[in-house]
C-alpha cells in the first residue's frame, strides 16, 4: 500500500506544491498512490492533539510513504523523534522525496539523524529571520483541487483546450496555471531530483556538529 501524506506549513511548502512533487515522484518510480492523506491540523499542535494523525498512522503496518520532507511529519524536534520510531515500528518505508532517500528499519542511524540535523538546522535558520512565504512559494488557486484531473488528462495527451471544456473552465487561465505548476513536467515524472547517487551520502554530509 503506498499513501501519500501532506501537511501543508507556511514556513515552507503549500499542499499543492508538495503534491506536485509527490506525484512525480511516484511516476518516475512506477508507484501508485492508493490513499491521500491532507492533514490540516494546526501547525502549533503537538503531536499528542493530533489524534486522527496518530491514529491513522498506527492503523496500518508496511506501508509505503510519501512525503515530501521530514518537516512534513512535525517541526517539533521531540514529536519527529517519536513520529520517526512508531513508523519504523509499524515498518514503513518512508520516501523523503526531496533528498531522494527511504527510512526504513534498515536505515543507517546516520541517515536518520541527518535528516533530523537538517530539520533543526533549517529551524534555527527561520527563527533568525522575518518568517513569510518561502522563496518561490506559490499561492493557491482555484484549480489546485483539480490538479488529480489535470494530471491524468496530460498523461493520457489532451490539449488544454480539451481539458477546459471537459472542466468548465477558462483556457487562457488553464494554461497559465498548468505552465506555473509545471503540471507537465510533474505528470512526467521529471521534477524529482535528477542527481540521485549517493544520496544518503549527502543527507549525512549536512550533519553540523557543535563548535
Amino acid at each position: 500500500m503506498v499513501i501519500a501524506y501532506i501537511r501543508p506549513d507556511k514556513n515552507f511548502l503549500a499542499a499543492h506544491e508538495q503534491l506536485q512533487h509527490v506525484d512525480s515522484y511516484a511516476i518516475a518510480n512506477n508507484l501508485t498512490i492508493d490513499e491521500e492523506f491532507l492533514d490540516h491540523t494546526s501547525q502549533n499542535k503537538r503531536l499528542d492533539q493530533r489524534q486522527d494523525v496518530t491514529e491513522y498512522f498506527q492503523s496500518h503496518s508496511k506501508v509505503t510513504l510519501l512525503v515530501y520532507d521530514v518537516w512534513v511529519l512535525s517541526t517539533n524536534m521531540e514529536d519527529l523523534v517519536q513520529m520517526a520510531s512508531c513508523l519504523l515500528k509499524n515498518e514503513y518505508k518512508v520516501h523523503f522525496i526531496k533528498h531522494s532517500v527511504i527510512m526504513s528499519q534498515q536505515s543507517s542511524a546516520m541517515l536518520i539523524l541527518g535528516l533530523m540535523d537538517q530539520l533543526r538546522q533549517k529551524l534555527q535558520e527561520n527563527a533568525k529571520r522575518v518568517i513569510g512565504r518561502p522563496k518561490g512559494s506559490k499561492s493557491s488557486s482555484k484549480f489546485d483541487v483539480y490538479i488529480s484531473e489535470l494530471l491524468a488528462y496530460i498523461r493520457e495527451g489532451k490539449s488544454v483546450s480539451e481539458m477546459a471544456r471537459l472542466l468548465d473552465v477558462s483556457r487562457s487561465s488553464l494554461k497559465d496555471y498548468i505552465e506555473s505548476r509545471e503540471l507537465k513536467q510533474v505528470a512526467s515524472g521529471s521534477l524529482v531530483p535528477e542527481n540521485r547517487d549517493n544520496a544518503e551520502e549527502k543527507v549525512i554530509s549536512t550533519i553540523v556538529c557543535p563548535q
